[in-house]
This record gives C-alpha cells, sequence and structure tokens, in this order.
C-alpha cells in the first residue's frame, strides 16, 4: 500500500504540472516532458514544516528519475486503454543494444533479447546500490527501541527480509513459533511466520505478493515475541484486535500499527543511532546475510517472495569487508 501511495502522489506531481500549464496530459509532447523533467529537480520544495529550513531544499535526480518512471508507466497505461497515443510512449523509450549484461539474464538463443529499449526521459545518476545495516547497527537499533513491540519488530524483519507491508498485515494466526503446529492444521514444521496477502487490512497494509510463503524463524524471533505478548497484555484494548502489531502507547490503543507510526519509528532510531534507518533496508539486510552465508539463490528468492531470480542480482554485491580480505589474502599470498 505505501507503494501505491508513492506511485499516486508521483501521478499527481505530473498531473498536477500539466494542469497549471493548461496542458493535456495525455499529448504533453517531447519537448515539454523534457520541461518537466527540468522542473523536478530546479524547482524549490515545500518547506517540511512550520520552522523555514536554513535555505531551500530541491529535489534530488534519482527522486526525480523515480518520478519519470511512474509518469512514462502511466501514459504506456494510457495507451493500452487508447487515452494516449501510441507515438506518445514511443518516444519515452529508443532501441538499445546491451553489450554487456546482468548477471542471471537470459540473452536468448540468439542474442534476441539483448535488444531492449532504453529510456529517454531520466538523469543519469550514480548507482548508489542497496542500503543494508551492519551487525552493529541492528543490535544498537534494538538497544535503543524503548518497547519491546519495536524490538519484534526489528527482530522479525531481520530475520524473515519481508516487507513492511508484509509485516504490519501479520495476524496472530499467520504465527506458528512451536516446534509443530501440526495442532493448528499447519504441516510446515519447526517454528515460521505465514505470509499471506490480505487486501482487507484496516491499516492497509498489503502484501506485495499474491503468493502466499512460510519463512522459518528462530528463537530470537521466539523469544522477542514473549517478550512483545507480555507488554501488549498490558493494554485490553489490543485483545480485540487480531493484527499482531498494534497501538499500545498512544490513541486509538488497540488499533493496528499503521505504515507511518512504522515509519516514525524508524526516523527515531535513526537520529538516536546516528545513521540511516529505513523500515526497507532489513529486507536488503536480510537478502545480503542469507546470500553471503552461502544461501542457494533459489531458496533465498522463495524466503524473500521474489517470482524472478533476476530480482535477487542487487543482492549478489561484494561487501567492503569481503573486498578488503580478498585484496589482502592476494597480498600475503604474493608474499
Amino acid at each position: 500500500m505505501n507503494t501505491e501511495r508513492n506511485y499516486a502522489s508521483r501521478l499527481a506531481l505530473y498531473l498536477t504540472w500539466c494542469g497549471e500549464r493548461d496542458l493535456e496530459w495525455s499529448r504533453p509532447g517531447f519537448v515539454r516532458l523534457l520541461s518537466f523533467r527540468d522542473w523536478l529537480v530546479s524547482v524549490p520544495l515545500p518547506p517540511r514544516g512550520r520552522r523555514s529550513s536554513a535555505g531551500p531544499r530541491f529535489r534530488k535526480e534519482s527522486s526525480a528519475n523515480a518520478v519519470l518512471t511512474t509518469m512514462a508507466e502511466f501514459l504506456r497505461f494510457g495507451v493500452g486503454h487508447g487515452w494516449v497515443p501510441s507515438e506518445v510512449a514511443e518516444a519515452l523509450s529508443r532501441p538499445k543494444y546491451l553489450r554487456f549484461v546482468p548477471q542471471g539474464f537470459e540473452t536468448g538463443e540468439n542474442g534476441q533479447f539483448r535488444h531492449v529499449r532504453a529510456r529517454t526521459l531520466k538523469f543519469k545518476v550514480d548507482d548508489p546500490g542497496i542500503e543494508c545495516f551492519t551487525p552493529e547497527q541492528v543490535d544498537l537499533m534494538i538497544r535503543l527501541a524503548r518497547h519491546a513491540r519495536d524490538k519484534f519488530l526489528i527482530v522479525l524483519m531481520r530475520a524473515t527480509g519481508m516487507r513492511i507491508g508484509e509485516t504490519l498485515g501479520l495476524r496472530r494466526q499467520d504465527l506458528h513459533l512451536l516446534s509443530d503446529s501440526r495442532s493448528l492444521g499447519c504441516r510446515s514444521k519447526g517454528p515460521h511466520v505465514h505470509v499471506r496477502r490480505r487486501p482487507d487490512n484496516v491499516n492497509n497494509a498489503l502484501a506485495k505478493s499474491v503468493k502466499s510463503r512460510v519463512v522459518p524463524v528462530g528463537e530470537d524471533v521466539t523469544l522477542a515475541y514473549r517478550d512483545y505478548q507480555w507488554e501488549r497484555a498490558e493494554v485490553p484494548a489490543a485483545d480485540e484486535c487480531d493484527m499482531v502489531f498494534v497501538n499500545l502507547f498512544r490513541a486509538p490503543l488497540g488499533r493496528p500499527m499503521s505504515y507511518p507510526n512504522a515509519k516514525q519509528l524508524f526516523d527515531r532510531l535513526a537520529k538516536w543511532a546516528e545513521i540511516v534507518a529505513r523500515p526497507h533496508m532489513l529486507r536488503h539486510t536480510a537478502a545480503t546475510e542469507w546470500i553471503a552465508a552461502g544461501v542457494p539463490q533459489d531458496v533465498v528468492q522463495t524466503l524473500l517472495g521474489h517470482a524472478s531470480p533476476a530480482s535477487l542480482a542487487l543482492y549478489l554485491h561484494a561487501s567492503d569487508t569481503r573486498k578488503r580480505e580478498a585484496v589482502e589474502r592476494v597480498a600475503r599470498e604474493v608474499r
């Protein structure tokens, strides 16, 4: 659901820009779209609060690229429904031959898949790669978290690699933390969590994949959940909700925890720990640690709920530590 909100806000930005200039959004013209691209990074952003900042803030080129991608996909979507002329979508990309292909990319028997369409509306930015936590940073966030609920949230997401929407959408019936859950009608062995897509969650938390999956968990998750249950039992209103994560410390008590609340939690932890901290970084951390530990890629793909093996490409990177170890190992052999 958070992804949908991001897409909606980006699309609203484009539609508002067109409206302010009396442009027909479905027939903007490529030159006008270039103006929209430049406008994204040249016009100051509104202040974040009542207090004005020391100077104007501007949208980063990487953020502008995200807006342009959403706009382009919407225009292509409009072509299929007859809202947008086909030439508008055609101008958004150009033919390109992939001389170098990413790991796992299938080029076809005759290399036919090397011919792709490259975007024409974008800023050239350096790829920062994925952002992960170090084990020390995760431990620090757990120590800094003031409540057992928040500690459990961090431990669970790091252990399972679940998205924040999947985590906030969990029901109590999804947590099978016994060594044997056959009495609950579940054949999965050992402690585990069921990740299910439920569009009726009142907090709008939604699993991205329509396919359910089972993710095993360890003793650390079980112990953190036990502590959370003691804390939750102190709030009678929480008994009326079957969601796992609920409001315990401010009204409305007992209501399912929302994404803005979770985001505020990570913002506080980032400030206290003096690090960058976002919920999705725990998913990246879990995937990176699994791969570094030698877990087969097909198993990592299943744990994360990815439909394609190509989705793992961003996790197949060498950390600074591993690169340093490789250089030092070679240096010792040379000596």
